[in-house]
Formats: structure tokens, C-alpha cells, sequence
């Protein structure tokens, strides 16, 4: 399957939602004045500008595989250095004193492999700071997957499913990390963000989840699965007496430190 195309546009229509995890695992880092800092899977660029901000005498860089989020992350961190890479394979030159990601991991799988590996390429007394959400239960991610494999575009999508991966359970993360780490913190939280709009739903996975279902679809059948998708949607996320749209979104959070 193709690589998944991103919009940079499209994804920063909800910034000040998405934002707002990405805020609260940077006030949980334990790190007072790191000197590397690396923005694992830093899409447009948004919170690399605020992690220069907070460690204003850091080198931070931001890494991600997509050419187009890294043009809008150049200019919306120009203090910063980009460089794109698989982060699922990425290595740093030098060991950084926190590898930050918000919201890129759930991309890969082999997280058994990939978060010790983490943990092992930062310096001594290092942290790995980790944000994904955790919505592979909920209608907005279960219903592209049945959607998906209704429609006549299913021959098309057969493999899409499997490109955002479902996390591990908290307690997979704890066995996975805990022996590597000398601290390791866990949590989630359930966002309850207000959206407003028609299908507005349709609109917050059109800018993440559900590229990887358009993305192989000609112009047409994209506006067909969309329209699909949203009729799906509706019974689990009706618009309100005063026109909002709920959707609660769960996200898990851990914090690890090196020995």
C-alpha cells in the first residue's frame, strides 16, 4: 500500500484541540534545562516551536516522514532543525536528553521493540515522553474499518486497517518499559472536545485516521466513503440541542526515564 498522504491544512483545523495533549505531556517531562531534544513524529511543526520555547537552549529537532508536514514545520519553527525519516527506524547521531512524540507513534506497530529501543538511544537520565491516542475501540476508528469492507471499494482498502495500528493495553506499555527504565510513569485521559459543523467527525479523521482510506480512492468514491462514513457516524455522535457535536477521545500518556 502507498504511503499515507498528509494535509497539513486539514489536520490544523482542529489545532487548538490537538494541542491541548500535546501541552499536557510536556508539563509532565521532568527535565529542567535539556541540551538535545528530538520531536519524534513532529507534523506540522506546532509543538516543535513550543518545546524550543520551553527549552529555549536546546537543540531541538524535529523529525517526521512526511515532506509536506515538514515544509509547514519549517516555517512554523524556524529556530528549529527537520529532517525526514521513518521513525519507526530513526536513529539520532547523538543521544538527546528527551525524545518528545505526541500523537505519531500509533502509526508503526513492533512496539515491544521500538519503545526499548527508544528509551536505549537517549542519554544518561533521559526521558521519553510518549502521547497516542487510544480511540481503536471507539465508532470513529471501528466504523472506517466496517465501512471499509462494505462498500465497493473494498477490494481497494483491504490493507488500510492495518496502517493505524491499535495500541497495547497500559499494562503491555509497563511490562514492555519497566525493565529498561529507571522511572516510568503512566496514565490516560478522556478529551471531551465540542466540535461544530456538518459532520464535523468526518472532518477531525479526515485530517488523521481516515487518510489512509481516501488516500487510495479516485475523487469519486472518496466523496462516496466519506458521505458512508458519516451517515455510520451520526447515531454516535448526534449534534446537540445547540448544534455541537461531542466526541470524547481517549488518549494514554507515559513518561519514562533512563538509568
Amino acid at each position: 500500500m502507498a504511503a499515507t498522504s498528509w494535509d497539513p491544512g486539514q489536520y490544523l483545523r482542529f489545532a487548538d484541540a490537538r494541542l491541548r495533549p500535546a501541552l499536557d505531556l510536556l508539563a509532565q517531562v521532568p527535565l529542567e534545562a535539556p541540551a538535545r531534544v528530538v520531536d519524534l513524529g513532529c507534523g506540522p511543526g506546532t509543538v516543535t516551536r513550543i518545546l524550543k520555547s520551553r527549552f529555549p537552549s536546546a537543540a531541538v529537532t524535529g523529525i517526521d516522514s512526511s515532506a509536506a508536514m515538514l515544509a509547514q514545520a519549517r516555517d512554523a519553527a524556524p529556530g528549529c532543525t527537520f529532517a525526514q525519516a521513518d521513525f519507526a527506524t530513526w536513529a539520532p547521531d547523538t543521544p538527546p536528553d528527551l525524545i518528545y512524540s505526541n500523537a505519531a507513534l500509533h502509526w508503526t506497530g513492533g512496539h515491544g521493540t521500538l519503545f526499548p529501543r527508544l528509551l536505549d538511544r537517549l542519554a544518561p537520565g533521559g526521558v521519553l515522553a510518549v502521547q497516542m491516542p487510544a480511540m481503536h475501540d471507539a465508532p470513529l476508528r471501528r466504523l472506517q474499518i466496517t465501512v471499509a469492507a462494505e462498500g465497493p471499494w473494498a477490494a481497494r482498502l483491504a490493507d488500510a486497517a492495518g496502517v493505524a495500528r491499535d495500541i497495547l493495553s497500559p499494562g503491555a506499555y509497563w511490562d514492555i518499559l519497566r525493565p529498561h527504565a529507571a522511572g516510568l510513569e503512566l496514565w490516560e485521559t478522556t478529551y471531551l472536545h465540542a466540535l461544530t459543523g456538518v459532520d464535523p467527525v468526518v472532518e477531525w479523521a479526515a485530517g488523521t485516521s481516515l487518510r489512509p482510506y481516501l488516500d487510495p480512492l479516485p475523487p469519486d468514491q472518496q466523496a462516496n466513503f466519506r458521505a458512508a462514513y458519516a451517515a455510520a457516524l451520526r447515531p454516535h455522535y448526534p449534534r446537540r440541542a445547540d448544534g455541537t457535536t461531542l466526541l470524547p477521545f481517549r488518549r494514554l500518556f507515559l513518561i519514562a526515564r533512563r538509568a
